[in-house]
């Protein structure tokens, strides 16, 4: 009963930053590891994943209803996010992602490191394409970062936001709000995978994936309100608190 309470409430605080600006995992998955730390963690990540994945879908639904959302682009965007995430999760059967796992603090300070030199970053949404140029724009985000989330994963959310914003034009607000829907088809991959391969706990995962789709709320109506200036501000706590997980996990971790 303490292991569901605990991980139910941290659930509801990953749904809540996620449904922000992405990196509700940073929350949830080292809940998991701490109340579980015998349990497999193929079965924790799937857990977690059976949870995130209906955070992040209701999420976009709350931001489409209030928010511009270029389906004409995000549709496509969103299958090649799955496409890719299911070939980086092959991937990683075939090649050792240690290479990645040291590069990866590396890649998210010189995010950050941008994000914080570039004062009006995000502030305005300016799109830079149309039509059909912008879908295949999209698409390429959507696959290339979908491999990365189904190959290694942690920053998914926080690296479709960024691009979104610095290749497309969004502002903080858009990006996010676009973001969820391609990391909702990259949970999906993952998901039925993890199922799949009979790694995920039901019982915890939808108490859990209740109190995920209460943080999204909470989380989405906070960012609708508050506007891209708000987004941005979490956009760069929630790098600077993967900065440190990832970068102690790659060299300081035994």
């Amino acid at each position: 009963m303490f292991e569901l309470a605990v991980a139910t409430l941290a659930s509801l605080f990953a749904g809540f930053v996620d449904a922000i600006v992405g990196g509700g995992g940073l929350i949830l998955v080292p809940a998991l590891f701490g109340v579980f730390p015998s349990a497999p963690p193929a079965t924790l990540f799937g857990t977690n994943k059976g949870a995130a994945v209906w955070g992040t879908a209701w999420a976009t639904l709350q931001y489409a209803k209030r928010v511009e959302m270029v389906w004409s682009a995000l549709l496509p965007a969103a299958l090649a996010a799955l496409v890719g995430a299911a070939l980086g999760a092959w991937s990683v059967t075939l090649v050792d992602p240690s290479g990645l796992r040291r590069a990866l603090p590396l890649i998210l300070l010189a995010v950050l490191l941008y994000t914080l030199a570039k004062k009006d970053l995000g502030r305005d949404h300016q799109r830079r394409y149309g039509g059909r140029q912008e879908g295949l724009v999209a698409s390429l985000i959507g696959l290339l970062v979908g491999f990365y989330d189904g190959f290694f994963g942690p920053g998914t959310g926080s690296f479709f936001v960024f691009l979104f914003v610095r290749v497309l034009g969004y502002d903080f607000l858009h990006a996010s709000a676009s973001a969820k829907l391609l990391n909702t088809a990259t949970n999906l991959s993952a998901l039925a995978l993890f199922i799949a391969k009979g790694h995920i706990w039901w019982k915890y995962a939808l108490a859990m994936a209740v109190a995920n789709i209460v943080g999204s709320l909470f989380g989405t109506r906070l960012a609708l309100k508050h506007g891209a200036g708000f987004v941005r501000g979490m956009f760069i706590a929630v790098v600077s608190l993967l900065i440190l997980k990832t970068g102690y996990d790659a060299f300081l971790r035994g």
